[in-house]
């Protein structure tokens, strides 16, 4: 996590980082997703955001500068929605665009490719929503009303 946080403050992508470090960029996902790094890849991390090697290797105490908050991981898992809505969105256009193709060349007068088109655009429209927040059914506040619910407390 320190690794991301430190990237993140510099508002560098993971393949910019990993090529500014010469780390591939699956390395630098899996030392991010909490994967010890070896020595070398350390060293290389240290060299790029100019720290000493022993400033990644501490596990980060609450009075740490790079502690990631609560609200810093809410914004991050944010940004990961919107990107993963970004990509559903992209597989959308370019698969729906396919079978568009496909229909008109296989010359039928039947346009059968707006069932999909129609059935993923409401899977695309739903994701939207939930990215951004414009309907939120089940958020944060739905999730912690069922936990609570579930281990018997009340609110």
């Amino acid at each position: 996590m320190i690794v991301k946080k430190l990237r993140l403050q510099r508002g560098w992508s993971q393949d910019q980082l990993s090529q500014l470090s010469g780390l591939s960029v699956r390395t630098v996902q899996r030392i991010e997703g909490g994967q010890k790094p070896g020595l070398e890849s350390l060293k290389s991390l240290a060299a790029v955001f100019e720290i000493d090697v022993s400033d990644l290797e501490g596990v980060p105490d609450m009075n740490s500068e790079i502690h990631i908050t609560n609200e810093e991981k809410a914004v991050i898992e944010k940004v990961k929605a919107i990107k993963d809505f970004y990509a559903h969105l992209i597989s959308y256009v370019l698969v729906i665009t396919l079978l568009f193709a496909i229909n008109l060349m296989s010359g039928s007068s039947y346009m059968w490719a707006w069932w999909p088109a129609m059935g993923w655009g409401i899977g695309i429209i739903s994701h939207g929503l939930s990215a951004f927040e414009v309907l939120n059914l089940f958020g944060p506040e739905w999730e912690k009303k069922q936990i609570e619910k579930r281990l018997g407390r009340k609110l």
